[in-house]
């Protein structure tokens, strides 16, 4: 990175969720992700013709109490939202990525927030279809910021209880897919390397020509969950609530991060509330 993790959150690459990716990412090189970031975008896809997954039982109250949008009429936080879509678009095609992890510092950041609102914008492109996995396995919280009732969900699939059919569920547009999850799992590190998560991974490449995959997961320093998981997703996406990280943390994410493909940083609680400040 050509700047301390410091200097970027305080700099926060904006206010709220805006000017993520203000700075060249921490590009990593190894075989892996070369051969990932190779991969060439496919034609859009005919997303009239895709799969017919579960319709998500969401209740819209819900989403209102913990500002999911739209339910939440806050013209500058669609705005904003609106800006980081545009923005994580371009780098994504820039790089040839298709999907994001999205993790905070600490709990309480808003990772889970943001990467739910950034899938809702993101699932608005007509050619794009997003699949949004809640891969916090140690405290899954999708779910509850949707008042999403469900049946089955990723924890059964690992479980070997159920297939991808089962556990996508349709939100708002034929271009989302949620896939919650109900059940914490204490070694959640080894779930994340199993042969059945490579089998789910594997089920999601395959489903849609053009889709981006967005996966909710664990703070950055509370578990090796991320670090463990990282030569599965392509890009990083930290969040960040202003004051709240010491030094201390900061010294020890750059250290973590220094093995993955920074997307951006996402200000979040800014005390400058501007045009694209969020809460």
């Amino acid at each position: 990175m050509s700047t301390t993790m410091e200097d970027a959150i305080r700099r926060g690459f904006g206010s709220g969720v805006d000017r993520v990716g203000a700075e060249r990412p921490n590009t990593i090189e190894s075989s892996t992700l070369r051969q990932r970031s190779r991969r060439v975008a496919a034609a859009p896809a005919d997303l009239t013709q895709a799969r017919r997954f579960h319709s998500a039982n969401v209740d819209v109250r819900a989403m209102e109490r913990m500002c999911v949008l739209p339910a939440v009429s806050d013209t500058a936080a669609l705005r904003a939202f609106k800006i980081l879509r545009t923005r994580v678009l371009r780098r994504l095609d820039m790089h040839k990525w298709s999907s994001i992890a999205v993790s905070g510092m600490s709990v309480g950041e808003g990772k889970t927030l943001t990467a739910i609102n950034l899938a809702l914008a993101l699932s608005q492109d007509v050619n794009t279809f997003v699949f949004l996995v809640d891969l916090d396995l140690q405290r899954p919280q999708v779910a509850n910021y949707l008042g999403m009732s469900f049946e089955k969900g990723l924890s059964d699939y690992l479980l070997g209880k159920a297939e991808l059919d089962d556990i996508v569920y349709k939100l708002q547009s034929e271009r989302l897919g949620v896939i919650p999850n109900a059940r914490a799992f204490q070694h959640s590190s080894e779930f994340l390397n199993s042969p059945r998560m490579g089998e789910f991974l594997g089920s999601l490449e395959r489903e849609m020509p053009r889709r981006i995959v967005i996966f909710d997961m664990p703070p950055l320093l509370a578990s090796d969950d991320v670090l463990a998981f990282a030569p599965q997703f392509d890009s990083l996406l930290l969040v960040v609530s202003e004051g709240k990280s010491g030094r201390a943390m900061l010294k020890g994410a750059k250290e973590v991060l220094s093995e993955m493909n920074l997307l951006g940083v996402v200000l979040n609680r800014s005390k400058e509330r501007n045009e694209s400040a969020y809460y």
